[in-house]
């Protein structure tokens, strides 16, 4: 999906660009006022893309943590044992 948006934004600035170099009046005012536009597309639609992305990976960390949790808590409760039975078998000074 990101290939096409950015395909179609470049497609409706050409086309856009074409339609308006063919009038005589002030041929590259349009001309600039176009790329500035498609530009600002640009970067509008990369940005877009991003929080997509950064959402995504938020939310398959959030998942995984919900899924691990549980596991998470069981090796924390092993490992407060086996340090417990340390400390005891540590001969006082």
């Amino acid at each position: 999906m990101k290939p096409s948006l950015l395909f179609l934004l470049a497609c409706t600035a050409v086309l856009a660009l074409g339609a308006r170099a063919d009038t005589p009046e002030e041929p590259k005012e349009l001309v600039q006022k176009v790329q500035e536009l498609a530009q600002k597309a640009s970067a509008m639609a990369k940005d877009a893309f991003s929080r997509v992305r950064e959402s995504d990976a938020a939310q398959q960390a959030r998942q995984w943590l919900s899924e691990n949790a549980e596991l998470a808590k069981q090796r924390l409760v092993w490992l407060k044992e086996k340090l417990a039975e340390l400390w005891k078998k540590t001969p006082a000074p």
